[in-house]
């Protein structure tokens, strides 16, 4: 393992373009990918497939992060940064406009795995460069306001489906044009991006999970949140009778409390403690999913899943925060990746089961899920405490 460092007064200094250019292409990208989970299952459920396989073609995204991640440190050594992104974000456009072109369920199942593939890099990379030139002093706030601003690239997403609609190619069409915007940022502003830190002993993806297990399921019960809500939301909604504009307006709201919540929760995070603010927002998160079914139909569910949004993926803003607190150089690139592999785990494995769970108890399957998944990391959590004091 090794540790971070103290930094020095020129290190807090804030190099303000390379940030501003890094967050701004995560952002985009994360527009092309909000708008493709719920597009992509609002159509499956027109064709009537059942919420198992929706969930099983979501699910194909995240294994697409699974594959890519093991091998993103040494292609980011030999490429450099600045290629890898712009290749991956060139190739996540054709495959989005070959998933609208082509729109039959089981053919989108391998593409939806390449689009996870060539998606995953970009935020790998992304999130090295951005951890790499934060002072520590301040990596609570800035890693807050990166999960904040590229968390409103998702929100925009789903609510362009909400101006353009789900159906022909204005969706599509939105999505590939974020791709493409992508890799023209990272092209402008590449003369001030870092180079990917290359100090310390090389190591892998699975090497870096003995290091830090508990991190690493923090960050898969994020993103079984994210991918459960993006993807099966609308059958659960379905269920209850809600129209379309409703469930995707819920999503929005869960992505944008999302979006403004992980800058005071970066700020918590300072004050008390990553490990406690991660807490805090796991009960909360546990919380959502005991009352998710009696205010779905009241107006209370939309401050629900505001804060949900918001208190979910701060269990992913709280990880990063941490990931930068203990690593540094070649082990936080194989962090990184970790990251983006576990991520992947959570979102394959989570819709299926969801899904599934869905199928054999009804709706309320969506809640239930969660719920465990949020109970089991608290109490890991409560022990991690008790042990540390």
């Amino acid at each position: 393992m090794t540790s971070a460092s103290t930094t020095s007064p020129q290190e807090d200094q804030l190099p303000l373009a390379a940030m501003a250019g890094i967050i701004a292409t995560v952002t985009v990208f994360a527009v092309a990918q909000g708008l493709t989970y719920p597009l992509l299952s609002f159509i499956l459920e027109r064709q009537g497939l059942t919420s198992g396989l929706i969930g099983l073609s979501a699910a194909m995204t995240p294994l697409g992060f699974i594959s890519s991640a093991p091998v993103i440190p040494a292609l980011s050594r030999r490429l450099g940064g600045v290629r890898l992104a712009i290749l991956c974000s060139i190739l996540a456009a054709l495959i989005l406009v070959a998933i609208g072109w082509i729109q039959h369920a089981w053919v989108w199942m391998p593409l939806r795995f390449l689009l996870g593939f060539f998606a995953n890099p970009l935020y790998v990379i992304s999130e090295t460069w951005l951890i790499s030139i934060t002072p520590a002093a301040r990596r609570g706030r800035i890693m807050g306001l990166y999960s904040s601003i590229v968390s409103a690239g998702f929100a925009v997403g789903p609510l362009s489906l909400g101006v353009v609609g789900t159906e022909g190619w204005p969706p599509f069409i939105i999505g590939v044009t974020a791709f493409l915007a992508c890799g023209l940022i990272v092209l402008a502003v590449a003369p001030r991006l870092p180079d990917m830190p290359g100090e310390g002993e090389a190591m892998s993806v699975g090497g870096f999970f003995a290091l830090a297990p508990l991190l690493l399921f923090a960050v898969f019960a994020a993103a079984a949140f994210e991918q459960i809500l993006l993807s099966l939301f609308a059958v659960y909604g379905a269920a209850l009778g809600s129209a379309e504009g409703r469930i995707a307006s819920l999503i929005t709201c869960f992505v944008a409390g999302n979006a403004m919540l992980q800058i005071l929760l970066g700020h918590a995070a300072e004050r008390f403690g990553a490990t406690r603010t991660m807490l805090f927002c796991v009960l909360a998160c546990l919380t959502g999913c005991l009352l998710l079914a009696p205010l779905f139909t009241t107006w209370l569910i939309w401050p629900l899943v505001f804060v949900w949004g918001g208190v979910s993926f701060g269990l992913y803003t709280t990880s990063l925060i941490q990931l930068g607190e203990r690593f540094t150089g070649r082990p936080l690139i194989a962090g990184n990746a970790a990251f983006a592999f576990t991520w992947g785990i959570g979102g394959m494995a989570a819709s299926p089961a969801a899904g599934l769970a869905m199928q054999l108890i009804g709706h309320h399957g969506l809640a239930l899920s969660l719920g465990l998944l949020s109970a089991a990391l608290a109490i890991l959590l409560i022990s991690d405490l008790n042990r540390t004091r």
